[in-house]
Order: C-alpha cells, then structure tokens, then sequence
C-alpha cells in the first residue's frame, strides 16, 4: 500500500483547501440539525449550504456524487454526506458526516418511542405532529422544485421525468427498474453525442448564480486521497463488514436464531442491501412483515412510526429503528422491556447505516476517477433526472395521504391511480400547508422557523 493509501484515513491539520475539519465539524451538525422533508428537502438544505454558501464544492461535483448516490441501497442523503466529508476530509469526515446526519433523528425517535409505548400511543404529540406534517409537506415541494430546477435543464431531462412519475405514480413501476432504464437511456444519448446529455456547465433553470467546479474551494482537481489503491479499498470494505455482520453473528450465536434480537438484526441487514428508493420504496414490505410474519408491530403503527420520522431530523429509514424498538420491547426476553427496546433500536439503527459507509467508502474513490468520462456522465444525469419524477411522486403520495383521510383507487390492468376524496379534506392540516408553502416560497423564511411555527400552531390548534 502506497503512502498516500495509508495517510487516506485521517485528515490533514490544515487541508490545502482551507477547511478545518472544526469549521466542517460545526458545517455537518448544522446539516444535520436541518435535514427535514425527506431526502428531497436534506439534499436541498445540504446542497444549499455546503455549494451555494459554503463553496466548498461545486454544482458539477455535487451532482456526480448525487447521481452515484441515488444508485445506491439506503438512504441517498446520508450517503452523500459521507460522500462529500470523505471529499473534504478523508475517512474521518466522511465517517464525522455521516454520523452527524444520524444522530438527530435517532435521538429524537428514540424519545418519541418512549413516549408512544409509556402512553400507549402518540397522543401527546399529536399537536406537534399536525402542524409539522403540514409544514414537511410544503418543505417537500420546495426541494422538489429546487433540485428540479437544477437537474432538469433541457427537454430530454424533463421528459424522463415526466415518464418516470407516471410509470412509478400510476403503473408502479419498480425504482431500480427505473433507475436501470434511465442509465441506459443517458449512457446510449451521451454516446450518441447529443447535446441533451452533455453536463458540463451550470443549469440554467437554477436560481441564482451556479458554482463552478474550478470556482469551489476544493477545485476540480481530484484530492490525493480520493486515488487509494487496492490495499486501502481491501481495508476500509473488510473492517466496515466485520463491523456490520459480525455483532448479527454474535448474537446469532449466544441468543439464537429465534431470538427477538437475531431476526431484527438479519431483517434489516437484507433490508440495507434492498432499499433501493428510500424509505417509502421500503416501507409497504417492512410493514407486510413485521406486522404479519415476526408480530412486531399492530396495524397502522407503521405508519405511526412513519409520522415520527417524517417529522424528525434524518433520514425517513429511521422509521425501521421504531419497528425494532417494538419488536423488541413486546419480546424482551430475560431482559427489561426499555432496556430491550433501547437496544434493539440502537441495533436496528447499526445494521442499516453501517452498509451505507461501506458502499461510499469501497466505490467513491473509482466513482471520482470517471467524474470526466462524458458517456458515464450522461447516464448518471439521466438516472438524476428519473429521481426528480420519483420524488415528485412521493410528495404527491405525502399530500394525498396527508391531507385527505379517504383516497379513492382507480385500476385496470397495469394501471393504478390513487385519488383522494374531495369531501375529506383535512381543512385545517390543508391551510397550515398552504401558510408554510407561502412563507418559505413568497417570504423566503428559513426551512426551521417555518417547521417551528407550523409546529406551534399545530399544538395551539390541538390544544383548542
């Protein structure tokens, strides 16, 4: 192994693009503390603050690293967190980065699980969940139109998102079906030279001026640890393994393959390698078996636990961490029911993020080296493009499901459409959206003030 493979672990005392690793210690928690809304609105805030304020990459980088991202198991926006602080500062910022997005969220899922079980339900909440639901939802538009507005820069992009809504919103289309199509119809288009699928320059639909690679403060340049060899890639893959299988094995071994503990490690270990799309993507086949095969959960408590992750800071797969807490707090075993739940959340939690290092880690370094190969480009715009259509969809499944309490289906053949009944509008939830929708896109109000007012009038509401 080179010496640049050894020295690719830590980061140096003072990075020739001028960022302690301090100032992104500060940079990563304040991202953390503002990933509302979904992987569209944490892409947004990330983007937001780490292109257009901090510069410390710029638009073209962000988007390579999005697009493998997207291409991944697991939840994008965590991965391209790691992604961007293993650019920055080596494996322990990426790992820092990482570890800030998480944390939020599962502190703040953890408390509300323990308010739900104590109380036998989230009714304390409940006023705080309403107001917050109808904010994330305008939070999600938001970063729909933002990221849009960015990936979606000629009539071809715009197309393939448009075919990508309508065959997941209303064929149900599979996401990685999508995602394969889209790569192969970018790879063929860029080849074919087309201008559609070139992407070097800014996009012009974006507000604003946009941040050239050349113009950030990490340059285009590759870093000298992004160029790793063999070794450093064996290293980093074989210890992030140990670390996801090896704690499923040990207590595989000492409590047995019945136990609580052994089926929710195994389960959401197959589940990081298949959620592809995100959480909602996920969500309908988690929910099948937990409720109806292992019995961990009653129905409508996913979607409980959906409310909760919504609402908190993170990633929206937090919610697998809830279906563990339950599990195992109505299983413990010889052990307490908090004790048991607190620790099956904390291993629910490990066995889903710990992949998602693994696969930045082992590929980023190779994804860095074809950041100019024009034909990989291509594909990669494309796939960025078919996600805008997919996370268009799921704001529309958010508001169907959100301010209606009745949806209407209608199917023949392939076709299945999803329509909410018109006389059950949820009027107040409904205003609340269109308010936080004015004041982020007519007043510009920052995405947390907007979630905490919407939060208190939920309560005040709730409250009269």
């Amino acid at each position: 192994m080179n010496d640049t493979a050894v020295q690719a672990d830590l980061p140096s005392p003072q990075p020739a693009h001028g960022v302690s690793f301090g100032e992104a210690l500060k940079v990563w928690a304040r991202v953390a503390a503002l990933s509302f809304g979904g992987p569209a609105g944490q892409i947004a805030v990330m983007h937001r603050i780490v292109v257009d304020e901090k510069r410390w990459i710029g638009e073209g980088r962000f988007l390579h690293a999005l697009n493998y991202c997207m291409l991944l198991p697991g939840p994008e926006a965590q991965q391209l967190a790691v992604y961007i602080g293993w650019l920055m500062h080596r494996t322990l910022g990426g790992l820092v980065a990482g570890l800030l997005f998480i944390l939020p969220g599962f502190l703040s899922i953890l408390a509300l699980s323990y308010v739900y079980v104590i109380f036998g339900d989230a009714s304390v909440v409940e006023g705080l969940f309403f107001g917050l639901k109808a904010a994330v939802l305008a939070v999600v538009v938001q970063a729909v139109f933002r990221i849009g507005s960015r990936a979606l820069t000629n009539p071809a992009m715009l197309a393939i998102a448009a075919i990508a809504f309508i065959a997941i919103f209303a064929f149900r289309v599979p996401f990685p079906l999508i995602v394969l199509l889209a790569g192969v119809i970018g790879y063929l288009g860029s080849k074919s030279g087309s201008r559609l699928f070139r992407t070097a320059g800014g996009h012009a639909g974006a507000k604003g001026a946009i941040v050239q690679d050349r113009d950030s403060l990490l340059g285009e340049a590759m870093p000298a640890h992004a160029r790793p060899g063999l070794g450093w890639s064996l290293k980093i893959s074989g210890t992030l393994l140990c670390l996801w299988l090896l704690p499923v094995g040990l207590i595989w071994f000492v409590a047995g393959g019945n136990s609580v503990f052994a089926q929710i490690g195994f389960f959401f270990s197959k589940m990081a390698v298949v959620t592809f799309g995100g959480a909602y993507a996920v969500l309908a086949y988690v929910a099948q078996e937990a409720v109806q095969h292992y019995g961990w959960l009653k129905p409508g408590e996913m979607l409980d636990g959906l409310g909760m992750a919504e609402t908190t800071p993170g990633p929206l797969i937090m919610v697998l961490q809830f279906v563990g807490f339950l599990g195992a707090y109505r299983d413990p075993g010889s052990l307490g029911p908090m004790t048991a739940a607190t620790l099956a959340a904390v291993l629910t939690t490990w066995v889903t993020f710990v992949p998602c290092f693994l696969w930045i880690f082992l590929g980023a370094p190779f994804i860095e080296r074809l950041r100019g190969n024009a034909a990989l480009s291509g594909a990669l715009s494309a796939i960025t493009a078919a996600v805008v259509g997919v996370i268009l969809n799921l704001a529309v499944w958010f508001a169907v499901h959100t301010l209606f309490s009745e949806v209407t289906v209608l199917a023949a053949g392939p076709f299945r459409l999803e329509l909410p009944v018109p006389a059950t509008i949820n009027l107040p939830s409904a205003l609340l959206a269109v308010a936080a929708a004015v004041a982020l896109f007519r007043f510009r109000m920052s995405v947390l003030l907007t979630l905490g007012l919407s939060a208190l009038a939920g309560m005040i509401w709730t409250l009269l």
